[in-house]
């Protein structure tokens, strides 16, 4: 791994260095390694939570200059792109339904399942995931295990700046329809978005089941119960209502999580 990463970090230094042998077969390997799992854009640590492989980003965008344009078939759809699709699902242990497209590069665990969907380089979507029809999955997303990705949800893909956290989805959520979660949001485990939430970086989420509201960038804490809202801001013009997600309450602790998960949507009417 060492070799790799040397090789990698030289590539992006010096971009002359694409056309060599070596270096061409050092980023498909690392491309292979995350298309196979077994290695991962970024990856949760004990001490410092989710730490990036920034070199590993920086072996995807290479990954682009160095193959070339070429037409493919799947059936009777025709494509012309860089990057091949993934294969031999049934292997695999996913379950893809037509249309469904993941990119070379991704990894899906088994157990994983596809509706029409998309799911791009770079991604990780781990075992008893839904991917319901339309929702995306951009490039080096990290979606956790049994999470529900809702139809139409869009989960952004980070590559540059190299450093940026991709957006990362935490095992046992489920995102409502159409909620769009980009620029790097975590969204740590087991909590619950409702229909038409819309997270980015600098994005309000406010909790405010206390006497107090507290304000959230970048994050929804776990077990949280999220519901799209607005809060008043002052602007040379007047003062316009802006977008924001409030948390609402809390999953309530269960061994069946689906069972949670079904009494939470109830009782706090949370829109799916």
């Amino acid at each position: 791994m060492n070799k790799l990463q040397d090789i990698i970090e030289s590539a992006w230094q010096d971009r002359t260095l694409l056309s060599q042998p070596d270096t061409i077969s050092s980023i498909e390997q690392v491309i292979e390694l995350l298309d196979k799992g077994k290695k991962r854009i970024a990856e949760k640590t004990d001490s410092k939570g989710w730490v990036v492989n920034e070199w590993i980003k920086k072996a995807v965008l290479l990954y682009f200059p160095i193959r070339k344009m070429e037409t493919f078939e799947a059936g009777p759809m025709e494509f012309h792109d860089k990057i091949p699709l993934k294969k031999d699902y049934a292997a695999q242990g996913v379950r893809v339904v037509p249309h469904a497209i993941a990119r070379y590069g991704a990894h899906l665990e088994s157990g994983v399942i596809m509706m029409p969907s998309y799911v791009n380089i770079g991604a990780y979507v781990g075992t008893g995931t839904m991917v319901d029809t339309w929702a995306t999955v951009g490039s080096c997303a990290q979606i956790g295990r049994n999470v529900h990705l809702s139809g139409g949800v869009g989960i952004g893909g980070v590559l540059e700046p190299v450093q940026a956290s991709p957006v990362i989805i935490e095992d046992g959520c489920f995102i409502g329809s159409r909620c769009i979660v980009v620029e790097g949001v975590l969204i740590e485990k087991e909590a619950v978005l409702g229909a038409n939430v819309v997270l980015t970086a600098s994005t309000h989420v406010i909790d405010v089941t206390g006497s107090e509201p507290v304000v959230f960038k970048g994050i929804v804490p776990e077990r949280s119960v999220v519901i799209p809202g607005s809060y008043p801001k002052t602007f040379p013009a007047g003062t316009y209502h802006v977008p924001c997600a409030l948390i609402i309450g809390q999953r309530k602790p269960s061994t069946d999580l689906k069972t949670s998960l079904n009494d939470v949507l109830r009782e706090y009417n949370v829109a799916v």
